[in-house]
């Protein structure tokens, strides 16, 4: 009797473990640490590289961000190249490519202050929707301003202006957004 008590124990707690098994687990999308933005730009006509820089290695609360801002040439043409880093692993890590890769579910957004400078999308996913990891920037007459840029995870990218840059009906969450001031000289 105690080994047919044994057996049915035995085929109980073996049911038990086979229905708590999920069959297919979910997978998870974690969000990325982005320590650092880069946006570089390069004038058309051969001049020095801008380079605008945050990088906030200790996360919001600790010690102040560092942030590079720069001067940029009145009436010139930019090529823009954004980089994205995770600089609190070993070794680092860029973000960009899994942003491009990703590239139907992120938007940058790109907000100024002034309509001194003027940037346009220069990279497309795989629906035909901007990205923004490639841009051009046209800067126009001297004054200053500031740049903000927004990277959205799952904006609406079929919403109203959103393929312009206009974020007001984009949605989505906001996975870094970083204002930088500017000269055009």
């Amino acid at each position: 009797m105690n080994q047919k008590i044994n057996t049915s124990l035995f085929l109980i707690l073996l049911i038990g473990q086979l229905a708590c098994k999920s069959e297919d687990p979910v997978p998870v999308n974690e969000e990325e640490l982005i320590t650092t933005l880069i946006y570089e730009l390069t004038p058309d006509d051969g001049g020095d590289v801008v380079r605008f820089m945050f990088r906030d290695l200790d996360g919001e609360g600790g010690n102040p961000p560092e942030i590079i801002e720069g001067k940029l040439n009145g009436s010139t043409i930019y090529s823009c190249n954004l980089i994205l880093l995770n600089e609190q692993v070993v070794p680092l890590k860029n973000i960009t490519e899994e942003v491009k890769e990703e590239g139907d579910a992120h938007q940058f957004f790109f907000n100024t202050s002034s309509s001194n400078i003027q940037i346009l999308y220069n990279d497309m996913d795989i629906n035909g929707f901007p990205i923004g990891i490639k841009t051009s920037a046209q800067t126009k007459s001297a004054g200053k301003g500031t740049l903000t840029i927004i990277l959205r995870h799952e904006p609406t990218k079929s919403g109203d202006g959103v393929s312009d840059g206009d974020i007001t009906n984009a949605g989505g969450e906001t996975d870094i957004e970083v204002s930088f001031h500017y000269v055009v000289e």
